[in-house]
């Protein structure tokens, strides 16, 4: 749409939610012995009064006296001050009340308002606000255009973003590096890069020359799609610069085995003379902690300390995340430390690691104490923050605890979401608190909070574990009354609870349900299952069952084996355990401590000491340390079986000589 249609998209000025009214025609009469207020003072008032509505009372006031005739000056200061209050109503009063008073509203005071219709998500009224600028006798400029190319980009109005650009080569405008530049931003949002790259050829034609902003665009939109080597051969082409360097590193270290070639690129910008920044060295952290190399982590920190590049707080985080996530809470708390001494200003993401971490690991009053240090400090605890501790505490079954958190989350107004209230059920089936937990479910649904399949499978989990399976099968059945969908883990649930009470048939039944369902049968599902088999002595059956999820492309693991080890020990079948141990070994999976004492346990139990004694050299020369309950089924075998611990001694000789 041309702008000389715009007329028909003139909005109506509404009335401000700030009531003002400037009225020219019953002005207080000046007293003699009143001065004439400057400009300067008007403006100096305007810009230091903090409170919104003094500030407005005072430009009233000013108005309605004979102390000073509003200007240009001092309308832009009301206006840019009530747009960044988003009081946008008021500011078209304002601009209406200009128009009337005869004042000239420049383009400066159009790209105020625009911006701030920006700000607030109404990219829409800044189109509007943009259509009336002919109505003020103003004259649309380049930079005019840029700021409602803007605004629109900001809200993915790609439409009226052609619109606005046709509008404004028929206006005879050349566009600018900033115009291409939001062309750029809005063909890359739109995955259009072959556009955008040609858009990028064109400037150069027209004799505008690329920046590190369109040669950055270009190259982060390549790497977010994937196309990491092809925008590696387009940056090779394009002038050396960080921002585009930072954009390859972000997209190798997104890509799997990426990190290596992040490292290359890196000291590919050290041979060029290009200082990395604190993006570039962030960003490589960030992506050695999430590949588990904390380590490195530290190397690429101290090579940034000894480049004289400040850490800031994106620096530090993911190495606080992973050292709180290997359990290693005291480096943690020495990074966060640090962190702290170098300056670096904490927010309540960082907050909520910090809490989270140390409540993951066990140390609540640690937690706690932070949590109180937050609001001594202003800063304002959220959702997140409950939620960490409430879990925390329910998962170390500390109800008190739990209790003591959520009180103050409701005190202090914060909503609790469904994460929050999932953690409590967790707590009160912990502290076997059934129907409160179930009264909590009830709840979720009618404070618009419902619950989720996870909620659910929490009380599910609870019910089973403390032997009230049909109480859980209940809960499986109503799942569906509050429109959540049970998973696998549900049905893994379910299918422990019913073998641990010897359910067998009923297992098999929700098994089979399972798949008519087509619901994913996994690791855990077949270990269950293989488990509740043996435990009954039905160890042909989960055999079978453990046939079934090879089948299905699901590979056994030491937990499958162990468990059929230690039935065929049970029965005495050792030569069978013995096979087994073998089939493990080919298939990839190593024995472990748990399969050494099981079939050193089964040897022992059925009077084979002297086979037991020879698996027990071979494992201590495989790399296995006894543990206490290795030792004690030896030494319980020899003395009851032989009545001497002699072959311990000799087995003592073995050790202290191998």
């Amino acid at each position: 749409m041309h702008i000389k249609e715009g007329c028909a998209l003139l909005f109506k000025t509404r009335k401000p939610s700030i009531p003002f009214l400037i009225n020219e025609f019953n002005q207080e009469p000046r007293s003699p012995t009143q001065p004439i207020l400057k400009q300067s003072q008007v403006l100096h008032r305007l810009h230091h009064e903090t409170d919104i509505t003094l500030a407005l009372h005072y430009f009233k006031w000013v108005s309605n006296s004979r102390l000073f005739k509003h200007t240009h000056s001092t309308y832009r200061a009301m206006i840019d001050k009530l747009g960044r209050r988003s009081e946008l109503d008021s500011v078209q009063y304002l601009l209406q009340q200009m128009k009337l008073d005869g004042v000239t509203c420049s383009e400066e005071i159009f790209i105020t308002v625009i911006s701030a219709y920006k700000r607030a998500g109404a990219a829409e009224q800044a189109l509007k606000t943009f259509y009336r600028i002919q109505d003020f006798e103003c004259k649309p400029s380049v930079k005019i255009y840029n700021h409602v190319l803007d605004a629109l980009l900001s809200q993915d109005k790609f439409q009226a973003i052609v619109s606005i650009y046709n509008n404004m080569k028929r206006d005879g405008m050349e566009p600018n590096v900033f115009t291409y530049n939001i062309l750029l931003k809005a063909l890359c949002k739109n995955n259009r890069v072959d556009a955008a790259q040609r858009l990028l050829h064109e400037m150069s034609i027209k004799g505008c020359s690329p920046d590190a902003v369109s040669y950055t665009t270009i190259v982060s939109s390549m790497c977010r799609l994937g196309k990491v080597k092809e925008a590696r051969e387009l940056a090779s082409g394009l002038p050396p610069v960080v921002p585009v360097y930072n954009a390859l590193i972000h997209g190798c270290c997104r890509e799997e085995l990426g990190i290596k070639e992040a490292l290359v690129l890196f000291d590919e910008m050290i041979r060029r003379c290009i200082d990395p920044n604190v993006i570039t060295y962030s960003t490589i952290i960030n992506a050695v902690c999430e590949a588990g190399d904390v380590e490195l982590s530290f190397v690429v920190l101290s090579q940034m300390f000894l480049r004289g590049c400040d850490p800031n707080i994106h620096t530090f985080t993911p190495i606080v995340k992973e050292l709180f996530g290997r359990g290693r809470v005291d480096e943690a708390f020495k990074v966060w430390h640090n962190m702290v001494e170098e300056g670096c200003e904490v927010n309540i993401v960082a907050l909520n690691i910090l809490i989270h971490g140390l409540c993951c690991n066990g140390r609540l009053g640690m937690a706690k104490s932070v949590l109180r240090q937050m609001e001594e400090s202003g800063y304002l605890p959220n959702v997140t923050t409950y939620s960490s501790l409430i879990d925390g505490f329910a998962k170390a079954g500390d109800l008190e605890g739990a209790t003591e958190i959520w009180n103050k989350m409701v005190t202090s107004g914060c909503q609790p979401n469904v994460v929050v209230l999932t953690s409590m059920v967790c707590a009160l089936c912990r502290n076997s608190l059934f129907n409160q937990a179930y009264q909590l479910i009830e709840n979720m649904a009618s404070k618009n909070c419902p619950p989720n399949t996870v909620t659910f499978n929490t009380l599910i989990k609870g019910l089973c574990d403390s032997g009230r399976v049909d109480w859980a099968m209940r809960a499986f059945d109503e799942m569906g009354n509050h429109g959540c969908s049970p998973n696998t883990t549900t049905y893994n649930e379910l299918l422990a609870g019913l073998l641990r009470e010897n359910r067998r048939n009923e297992a098999l039944a929700l098994l089979n349900k399972m798949a008519d369902k087509e619901i994913e049968l996994n690791l855990v599902t077949h270990n269950t299952v293989i488990n509740g088999l043996s435990s009954a002595g039905k160890v042909a059956e989960a055999l079978q069952q453990m046939a079934r999820m090879v089948v299905q492309g699901v590979h056994p693991d030491s937990i499958t084996f162990n468990t059929l080890i230690h039935a065929y020990c049970k029965q005495g079948k050792v030569e069978s355990a013995v096979q087994l141990m073998g089939k493990m070994r080919e298939s990839g999976c190593c024995p472990d401590m748990i399969t050494h004492t099981c079939l050193i346990y089964g040897l022992c139990e059925w009077f084979r000491l002297e086979e037991a004694m020879i698996y027990f050299v071979n494992m201590v020369k495989g790399g296995f340390t006894p543990d206490v309950a290795i030792w004690n089924v030896m030494v319980r075998c020899t003395f009851s079986k032989i009545g001497s611990l002699e072959p311990i001694h000799l087995l003592e000789e073995i050790l202290l000589n191998r």
